[in-house]
């Protein structure tokens, strides 16, 4: 399958080209940067062009991955369904769920696939929670809270698009999709959203905190990140009526990815040691071998979606809930109240 790329940045360069690039059913064509030579440098034999339209016009290619500034997902994911071509947009998938609903019924319109980049539903920590979940080893679960901070100041004088005021731009847009995605994953639409959204770090023009309460009859679930922690180890927290389980550590396949590995090595994805968790049952305290992440089966779930008609593992009712939570995310953070879904 012949794959093109919108933006060839940290979410082209490090995340997709090299799933892409050892996949045998993915060929990557043409890539539309700014950074030629970084193209050049990873591949030269991929074809680089200027504008996302050049790659959008060439009728070899059969799937757009969407790699560009939050802002033109949404834009330039319809002009590359509208030449016919399969398209997966990084997250955001859209800024509102109204954008959502127009690009996801554009694409079932013309017959082609439209789905979200979310990777972190096959982070190690993800998949050692949903298999704990599965042998019901804490209960049933009363409290969840889900952590992604980083000790991120705002350089001096940045030129990052992420660090620019504009619509879309900020934490909650950035990492906040993979949060969302992963509680509405386990547990589904929540019956109400509360949210703060603020400005934490000096000199910050975006927002850059956020904590967001997804209300459920039976369950806490808490999500929350901010760029201005530095000791930023604590990643989930969940009690259930029979234990608890402590996970700390980030998922080991981006650090490996910004260092220039390609993941077809046999050990890939595996955690040491000190990031495992602990399971506290019982009185008594077991440090639990996370499961090894990996992102290959979004990419093989996606060709087999578009090739054989399977169901894409984030399916269009999944990205039409997410843009919903976070509209409403938005909304309680202004109103300072709690919004029923």
């Amino acid at each position: 399958m012949n794959v093109g790329l919108v933006g060839f940045g940290l979410s082209g360069r490090y995340f997709h080209t090299p799933f892409l690039s050892v996949n045998p059913k993915f060929h990557i064509k043409k890539i539309a940067s700014s950074r030629p030579d970084a193209v050049r440098e990873f591949d030269a034999s991929i074809e680089w062009v200027a504008t996302p339209e050049e790659l959008f016009a060439d009728p070899s290619i059969d799937l757009v991955f969407i790699c560009s500034p939050n802002e033109t997902h949404v834009d330039y994911a319809r002009k590359a369904l509208e030449q016919g071509k399969n398209v997966v947009v990084e997250k955001p998938f859209a800024l509102s769920e109204a954008e959502a609903i127009e690009l996801l019924a554009l694409a079932k319109q013309q017959g082609l696939i439209a789905t979200a980049y979310q990777n972190r539903r096959w982070d190690s920590d993800f998949l050692t929670i949903k298999r704990l979940l599965a042998e019901d080893a804490l209960g049933e679960l009363v409290d969840y809270e889900c952590l992604y901070d980083r000790y991120s100041p705002v350089p001096p004088n940045s030129q990052s698009w992420k660090e620019q005021a504009g619509e879309g731009r900020g934490n909650l847009y950035n990492l906040g999709p993979h949060l969302l995605d992963q509680a509405l994953n386990l547990f589904g639409k929540p019956d109400t959203v509360q949210a703060t959204i603020r400005i934490l770090r000096p000199n910050s023009h975006v927002p850059d905190y956020f904590d967001i309460k997804l209300g459920y009859p039976d369950k806490v679930v808490r999500l929350e990140s901010n760029l201005m922690v530095y000791n930023n180890q604590l990643r989930f927290s969940l009690h259930g009526t029979k234990g608890s389980f402590i996970k700390g550590g980030l998922d080991v396949q981006e650090e490996r990815q910004r260092l220039n590995e390609l993941p077809n090595k046999p050990d890939w994805g595996v955690e040491p040691e000190d990031r495992w968790g602990t399971l506290y049952r019982d009185g008594k305290a077991e440090v639990i071998e996370s499961e090894p992440g990996n992102y290959t089966p979004f990419y093989d779930n996606l060709y087999d979606a578009i090739v054989n008609g399977a169901e894409p593992a984030i399916t269009p009712a999944d990205i039409q809930q997410l843009a919903r939570v976070i509209d409403l995310a938005l909304e309680s953070s202004q109103t300072q109240r709690t919004i029923a879904y």
